[in-house]
């Protein structure tokens, strides 16, 4: 059975100014999560998604951590307007950035950039509270008054001295992280690495640690960075018809289009005229989940969906595009 993307209420107990730009907002939220997930919120007509900086594990209450974007639509609005007592709408969380239930006493060695630090936050408590897993984490920040969790991190490491390595990065002293630092805190190899933060923070990384020939499969990545439908800042190729039909189904209504190679079913429902859910259309938050009953499709990128899910049928629309002539995508009520 498909996880519940319906929205529910949350209530916001309290707010916690991390950074001069940052800021905690705890929730009143009453599901269970894992560490290193998010909630995708309604907010301002719009759909936002933002990751828990609190664990499971340690922490009584969820939280989320936002950092003020310039000129942002909800960012802003939630620093300047929200207050402990309001009441907002969210999903029940979701993600894959978690920890693997197969790694075997292998070190956790993780990458933050800036507000990536978040999930890897929760992440790194968890690991600790749950595990004996040495853990090994580099953060990057332009300077100290920027550097989210740092008295938080620093206590930990206090805490569980021999097991938490942590060092903190700032560009103003140090200088851009470079591919020697991350060789340094990967050591062998034999590690599950996590990565968060700006696109180049994570591409240098990514790339290192491959160079050192550590399995892909042992590199999780956090992204988030609408796309327009495309996955990752890789061009969806143009659409162009094709022979076959899509038909959509959403809140009780059925309607076809004529398929579209290079279409995703997300697009084929907008152009049957229906307003389907979705968030990031970058394949990371699930918002746009529907299950394919008939007909074949392929996910450009998952970084949402188990494997379970996917082989009972479920799709990232924002990223399936069909497979076979004839495709019939159903979103649940």
């Amino acid at each position: 059975m498909a996880r519940d993307h319906g929205f529910h209420p949350v209530r916001i107990t309290r707010i916690v100014d991390e950074t001069p730009d940052v800021r905690t907002f705890a929730l009143d939220a009453g599901f269970p999560y894992r560490a290193g997930q998010f909630l995708t919120f309604r907010l301002r007509g719009t759909l936002r998604s933002y990751s828990m900086s609190s664990s499971p594990d340690t922490d009584g209450e969820v939280c989320v951590t936002v950092k003020r974007v310039p000129g942002g639509l909800v960012s802003g609005w939630m620093h300047d307007a929200l207050r402990p007592g309001d009441v907002l709408e969210a999903t029940r969380p979701s993600g894959t950035f978690c920890l693997r239930p197969d790694a075997a006493g292998r070190p956790l060695v993780a990458f933050a950039g800036g507000s990536g630090i978040t999930p890897v936050f929760s992440l790194v408590k968890s690991a600790l509270a749950t595990t004996a897993r040495p853990v090994r984490l580099l953060t990057a920040h332009r300077d100290a008054p920027a550097a989210i969790f740092r008295a938080e991190l620093a206590e930990l490491a206090d805490r569980h001295p021999g097991r938490l390595t942590v060092r903190q990065h700032l560009d103003d002293r140090d200088g851009l992280v470079t591919a020697g630092r991350v060789r340094d805190l990967a050591g062998d190899g034999s590690a599950d690495f996590y990565l968060c933060g700006p696109a180049p923070f994570m591409t240098l990384v990514e790339e290192t640690l491959l160079t050192l020939g550590v399995p892909g499969e042992r590199i999780v990545v956090e992204r988030f960075t609408p796309v327009n439908g495309a996955a990752h800042g890789t061009a969806a190729p143009p659409a162009r018809p094709a022979d076959g039909t899509v038909t959509v189904v959403l809140r009780g209504q059925r309607r076809s289009v004529p398929r579209r190679t290079g279409e995703t079913l997300l697009q084929s429902a907008r152009r049957a005229g229906f307003t389907p859910p979705f968030s990031c259309e970058s394949g990371d938050c699930a918002t746009c989940m529907a299950r394919v009953t008939a007909g074949e499709s392929k996910m450009r990128v998952n970084n949402a969906l188990d494997a379970d899910e996917v082989a009972e049928g479920y799709v990232l629309t924002c990223q399936a595009e069909p497979a076979s002539p004839d495709v019939t995508v159903e979103y649940e009520d």
